[in-house]
């Protein structure tokens, strides 16, 4: 087991096992307490609470997903999911306790993995963090490297859409989920199309200001 240090940025409890992972939150108690959680579910975990040490240690240690906060001191989550998408190709995941319709909107266009919205517990996370791993263990890797580009598998709609849902309604994941599905068995439609349409819709409040 590797000891926790400064320099490394690994959290404590973290080792080799399902795959290493970069959380960043500013608040840190959150921090701890995700990190901790995640690496008791077998993740390797290397931690940052700021934006500028993310981005050092996604570069150093090259985890496979990063869980980012948005709204940070100095470089913001949106500032390190630009970088890890576009320099070093890493995917992520949002966690925020914002979902407004320009948070969104942004969350869409970054390419985020999934966006969960606090607050949360590691029993909420864990689940996520399995699923997104899941999903990218269907692309094929080149060199070494997740397959996925910055739009093309990222930005699942329907997780985006599932995130927006809990928001509003003060929803669980599951209760989030099922509203979806009934919205779209109304329209007549798959829930990845009511995703679309429902980010859509909030895509358009953003740019009218609304």
């Amino acid at each position: 087991m590797t000891s926790p240090t400064a320099v490394s940025g690994l959290a404590p409890g973290a080792a080799a096992g399902k795959g290493r992972i970069l959380v960043v939150d500013d608040d840190r108690l959150v921090l701890a307490t995700v990190a901790h959680g995640l690496a008791q579910a077998g993740y390797e975990v290397i931690d940052a609470d700021n934006g500028d040490d993310a981005i050092l240690l996604a570069r150093e240690h090259r985890p496979q997903l990063a869980l980012l906060d948005i709204r940070m001191e100095g470089k913001s989550g949106f500032d390190v999911a630009a970088t890890l998408r576009d320099a070093y190709r890493i995917p992520f995941v949002f966690l925020s306790a914002f979902s407004d319709a320009a948070t969104v909107a942004e969350v869409q266009r970054l390419g985020a993995l999934a966006y969960l919205v606090k607050p949360l517990d590691v029993g909420q996370i864990v689940p996520a963090v399995e699923a997104a791993f899941a999903r990218l263990r269907t692309e094929k890797p080149v060199a070494g490297v997740p397959a996925a580009g910055p739009r093309d598998s990222l930005g699942d709609p329907v997780a985006l859409a599932v995130g927006v849902l809990m928001h509003r309604h003060s929803l669980t994941r599951t209760q989030a989920f099922t509203r979806l599905q009934r919205m779209a068995a109304d329209l007549g439609i798959g829930a990845p199309a009511q995703a679309e349409r429902l980010l859509a819709a909030v895509e358009e409040l953003a740019r009218s200001g609304g």
